[in-house]
Order: C-alpha cells, then sequence, then structure tokens
C-alpha cells in the first residue's frame, strides 16, 4: 500500500529534505510508525507522548482533518494523499519551532565567524 505523504519545511530535516514521501499503512498511525522507521524522529514531533497527535500540528487525509476522522485511528487507502501541516498561529507551535531550532543548533553549532553582524 502506498500512501504519499507532504512534509512541511520544518519538518524535512527528518526527511533529507524530501517535500513528499512514500509510506504504508492502514491507519494513520501506523503511517507514522512506519515513515518513522525510515525517517527516525519523525513520528515524536508529530505524536505526544501520551500518544496523541501534537495540537499545533494538523493532519489531513485527502484534504479530510483527521480530527474528524478518528485521528491516529483515521483509516488510510492505497493511493491516500496525507498532508501535515503546522499551526499557524502562536502559542504552542512557537515553542515546538524553537526545539526544533535549538535541537538543530545543538548538532549544527553556529562558529562565530559565521553570525552575521
Amino acid at each position: 500500500m502506498a500512501i504519499e505523504v507532504r512534509i512541511p519545511t520544518i519538518l524535512r530535516t527528518y526527511t533529507g529534505g524530501a517535500k513528499v514521501v512514500e509510506g504504508a499503512g492502514d491507519t494513520l498511525g501506523d503511517l507514522l510508525t512506519d515513515l518513522d522507521s525510515r525517517h527516525g524522529g519523525l513520528r515524536a514531533r508529530l505524536v505526544t507522548d501520551a500518544g496523541a497527535l501534537h495540537r499545533f500540528v494538523n493532519v489531513y487525509v485527502n484534504d479530510e482533518d483527521v480530527r474528524f476522522l478518528g485521528a491516529l485511528d483515521a483509516k488510510l487507502n492505497d493511493g491516500d494523499s496525507v498532508t501535515i501541516l503546522p499551526a499557524v498561529a502562536g502559542g504552542a507551535f512557537g515553542f515546538a519551532a524553537a526545539a526544533a531550532i535549538a535541537s538543530h543548533s545543538a548538532s549544527h553549532p553556529v562558529t562565530p565567524h559565521a553570525v552575521a553582524r
């Protein structure tokens, strides 16, 4: 089963820069687990420790919001298109973006001569 997944810019570090990846699964949760097996860390950016989608992430299956389709239990079919979009507002997403930047910065330190003046 091939499912096309559109990845937002902020998460493309997990997919090697790919805008679109393919995955498989009977549910959205299965798909995210499959994607995480090939793009480690991606699922953790979308799913809380409690096993729910983060509030600041919007996921659509064929343009339908998964929150109305069963969230992680949303059923998927071969050929479906999944779009992941970060929420476009302040609050929680701002903290998530800051955490992502901090995580990325920790693994790619900036040298003094690289800082713009």
